[in-house]
């Protein structure tokens, strides 16, 4: 009766340790390390507004010098759809030139806005297409629960009669089960 109990004993001893081990234990590497969508050379260049001067910069120094207001040569800037990539020093010497801080700062405005939205249009894209491949693997996963392939080519008879080959020996899972054969029904709702 005693080795009983030490046995007992050290069996549960031994579960209760690869119970706790089991639970201690590191998630799987896919769960710990996901997969970034990492953004190449190519597309980041795709993405990033190419400037598109139709008004260029010795022409907002002459609108400036001819004495246009800001919101003039602003306007002009937006007539012509123009778009500007200016580095510090371009910047730096369109103001010595005369070009208003105002227009300036619609410059770089209006690139850094571009920019974003071309970014955001970018993910918006990438996130439509996870939620698109989720949608299949869902419907995938769905046809495949719906799908059952031990079921077979089908009774023997005509439902709710016939011989069904598995399951319950008393009659088919629905009808009465008279009929050919002893009406065995199907298993795991097959038809």
């Amino acid at each position: 009766m005693r080795v009983l109990i030490v046995r007992y004993l050290q069996t549960t001893v031994v579960l209760s340790a690869l119970l706790l081990a089991a639970c201690a234990s590191k998630p799987p590497v896919a769960a710990s390390n996901p997969k970034i969508d990492r953004i190449s050379a190519e597309e980041l260049a795709r993405i990033i507004p190419q400037s598109a001067a139709k008004l260029s910069l010795d022409d907002l120094v002459n609108l400036s010098k001819q004495g246009k207001t800001p919101e003039q040569i602003i306007d002009q800037i937006k007539t012509t759809d123009s778009m500007y990539d200016l580095t510090p020093s371009q910047s730096l010497a369109l103001s010595r030139s005369g070009v208003d801080a105002k227009v300036l700062d619609f410059i770089h405005e209006r690139r850094e806005l571009a920019l974003r939205n071309n970014l955001a249009d970018e993910i918006n894209r990438r996130e439509q297409q996870k939620q698109a491949e989720i949608a299949k693997l869902k419907t995938r996963n769905w046809q495949r629960q719906r799908y059952n392939s031990y079921c077979g080519l089908g009774r023997y008879g005509f439902s709710p009669y016939g011989y069904g080959g598995f399951g319950s020996r008393f009659g088919s899972r629905f009808g009465s089960g008279f009929g050919i054969g002893t009406g065995i029904g199907f298993p795991l709702g097959c038809w």
